[in-house]
This record gives C-alpha cells, sequence and structure tokens, in this order.
C-alpha cells in the first residue's frame, strides 16, 4: 500500500513526532505533505528515509494551495490519503475527492470539550469540521474519550476507529547516565527535586500552576519545563512575579528521536530522565502522551485529565495520580512525591498499553477497511460506547 500523509506542519509536536514514530512502523510506503512549517520532525523524516514536501501554504485561506494538493496527489498514485490536524484534515479530504482517492482516513489527535489544537470550539468550527469529515471514510480517535466526542457531534459511530497514540517503551526506559549528563547540561545539581512539565507552552496546557504551586514548596523542588509556545514570555513572568524564576528551567522543544546534534540537555527521554516526577495540570487532554511517556519513564505521574489512563483497565493505571487542577492541590501532592524518596524507576503497566507497534498494526486494520470500499455513513450503531482502545480498534459494526 502507498499512503501520503497530509499534515498542518512539521514542528516539534505532540502530533507531529506521534507522525514520525507511526511511520517507522507501519508497513506501508508513506510519504509526508506539510502544509506549513517544515520543522524539526520534516528532517527527522527525511533523516528516516521518508519523502517530505513542504506545500509552503501562506495561511488558512491560501486556496492555491488547493489545486497544488490535488496535482500532489493525482501525480503520486497513492492507494489511501491520510490527514493529520484541523486545517490539514479539512483541505487534505477535499484534495483528496478532487483527486480521485475515495480512502481517505483522517486522525482526530486534540478534541477536547471546549477547544481543538487550542482553538476555541465554536459553532463555526464545528460545522467545518463536519462538512470535511463527511468527505472521507474514517475518522481515527486517540481515545474512546475522543471517539466519544466525535460520536456527540455527529460523526456516525461506524466512521469511527480508535487508535490510541502509540510509544516506543524502551526508548523511554530510565537510564542513569543519561540523568546524570542532563542534570549537568541543565545546572541542576544532584539533590534537587525536578517536577516536570511536558507540552506545548499554550493557555490550555495550564503550566502557570505549577509556577503557583512551586512558590508554595520548598527550595530544593525546581520545575523543568520541556516544550516552546506563545505562553512562554508570560509563565516567565509568572515566575518572576512569584519569586521563583531562578527555580524554573525552560528546556524548549526538544525531539522524541535523536537526529544530528541534539540540543543542549539532550531529547525528550534524556530530560525525562532528569526529572523526579512529571506534572500534568491541563483539564482537556485528547489522550495525554506525555503522561504515558513519562510512565514509561518510571516517573510518578500528577494529572487533571488524561484519557490514556482513564481509559485503561482497572488497576493498570498504577504510578498515575488524579488530582485537583488548583496550585494547593498540585502543591500538597508534589510535597508527598518529594517526601516519598527515590524510587526505581522501571516502566510501569500503563506505559504498556500503548505500543507503538501495536496502535501501528491497528491502523493498519483501518487502512484496509477504508481501500475496501465506503462504510455506511448513517448506521445504526449496536454498542452504546466506543471500545477500548487496547481491545480492538477495528470498525464498530
Amino acid at each position: 500500500m502507498k499512503a501520503l500523509h497530509i499534515i498542518t506542519g512539521l514542528g516539534v509536536g505532540g502530533a507531529e513526532q506521534q507522525l514520525r514514530l507511526l511511520l517507522r512502523h507501519l508497513p506501508a510506503s508513506c510519504d509526508v505533505v506539510t502544509l506549513t512549517n517544515p520543522g524539526p520532525v520534516a528532517d527527522g523524516l527525511t533523516a528516516d528515509g521518508v519523502r517530505v514536501i513542504h506545500l509552503d501554504m501562506s495561511g488558512n485561506r491560501d486556496m492555491g494551495a488547493l489545486p497544488r494538493l490535488v496535482k500532489l496527489i493525482r501525480g503520486g498514485g497513492y492507494d489511501l490519503v491520510h490527514t493529520h490536524l484541523y486545517r490539514a484534515c479539512l483541505y487534505g479530504r477535499i484534495a483528496a475527492r478532487l483527486a480521485g482517492t475515495r480512502a481517505v482516513v483522517a486522525t482526530e489527535h486534540s478534541l477536547g470539550d471546549s477547544q481543538m489544537e487550542g482553538r476555541p470550539l465554536t459553532a463555526g468550527v464545528r460545522a467545518l469540521y463536519l462538512t470535511g469529515e463527511r468527505l472521507g471514510r474514517a475518522t481515527v480517535a486517540v481515545s474512546p474519550s475522543v471517539a466519544e466526542r466525535l460520536s456527540r457531534w455527529g460523526v456516525p459511530r461506524q466512521r469511527i476507529h480508535v487508535v490510541p497514540n502509540g510509544i516506543d517503551v524502551e526508548r523511554f526506559r530510565f537510564d542513569p547516565r543519561a540523568r546524570i549528563a542532563a542534570r549537568r547540561q541543565l545546572g541542576l545539581d544532584g539533590e534537587a527535586f525536578v517536577v516536570g512539565g511536558v507540552g506545548r507552552l499554550a493557555a490550555g496546557k495550564r503550566f502557570d500552576v505549577l509556577l503557583h504551586a512551586l512558590a508554595a514548596l520548598p527550595g530544593d523542588v525546581r520545575v523543568l519545563l520541556v516544550g516552546g509556545g506563545p505562553d512562554e514570555a508570560r509563565l516567565r513572568a509568572t515566575a518572576r512575579e512569584l519569586g521563583v524564576a531562578d527555580r524554573v528551567l525552560f528546556a524548549g522543544e526538544r525531539p522524541h528521536l535523536a537526529t544530528g546534534t541534539d540540543a543542549e540537555g539532550g531529547d525528550l527521554p534524556a530530560l525525562l530522565a532528569a526529572m523526579d516526577v512529571l506534572a500534568s495540570p491541563s483539564p482537556e487532554e485528547a489522550f495525554g502522551l506525555a503522561v504515558v511517556e513519562g510512565l514509561a519513564a518510571g516517573l510518578p505521574v500528577l494529572y487533571v485529565r488524561c484519557p490514556a489512563v482513564e481509559d485503561l483497565p482497572p488497576g493498570a493505571s498504577r504510578g498515575a495520580l488524579r488530582v485537583q487542577g488548583d496550585p494547593d492541590s498540585f502543591a500538597r501532592a508534589l510535597l508527598r512525591a518529594r517526601d516519598a524518596g527515590a524510587r526505581q524507576r522501571l516502566p510501569l503497566d500503563a506505559a504498556h498499553h500503548y505500543s507503538i507497534t501495536r496502535s501501528a498494526d491497528q491502523l493498519m486494520r483501518v487502512y484496509e477497511t477504508a481501500a475496501a470500499g465506503p462504510t455506511p455513513r448513517h448506521p445504526t450503531p449496536r454498542h452504546p460506547t466506543p471500545r477500548c482502545p487496547t481491545r480492538d480498534a477495528r470498525p464498530r459494526e
């Protein structure tokens, strides 16, 4: 099978890095089109031997990008088109239809209760999304929670396939040498208790909660934020106002997979090794990839909302603790984690539920279904809720 993946951009983000990891495990010949921003993940894909095409789209209303994309799909001889992220899903589905490619799959990476990819879920956003969705054959949800939201929106259940994000568990396995090296490069002494936050520095991630919690914690506690984004300046200002600026480290964007010379401090697995606990204060995660990566690194994890943990079978979420989203709750939970002392850093059970090889196998089944023919658009569902991703990602019947 030959597939074309269309994505909005290829900067360092969860969906972008998930795409790169998937392509390492999919038994299909794949090219990638990025509408904008051929960033570090594009370099990584190229290093992996994947052909990456930059469409050079200037903005959301650059309609001139559509005929360029149609021409590219027609000339590529693709059996299937797979789109990722809102803008790419809209333009990619339309272009695939115009090019005569009927097997179109889209992955919904970031649908929350009130926002999608950081944009408010207005009636217009929802209507445009549903209009584009009807042009494809299948929509992949990264968790049952996202699948349920899509169903409430009006996407027919038989068009929804739950394929969870996956990770390379061994890639994140704790390495004490990496911990020492990363802490040295970041200027962290061996006695510091490091609270990590991983994700885009945007308001919806609510990393300011960790800064307010830090102000109430002992002086040996540090916060290490890994990611970039529009909220960085505000977070730095908040740290100064709270008097904790010297206890907050901004590590910037870091790759999941090393390519060439890494930025100072190492890649994401090395930075997770440098942490003592991972905190996720966002109340609207669509999956919670950073939480799963933290569990793979053997870290205790504190979270407000994480479908990847909440959708697990009973007893499989050891190591992850749900807390209220206010600074006081995080401060109390972080103090307990600090006082509990060091623990053995082995991948926790929850991480093994999200193996990238399992996700790739499930996605290939979706591809085969989409390539075989159309799915009924308005079926009568027999199941009231989407199935658990650890059991089945095939279409509901």
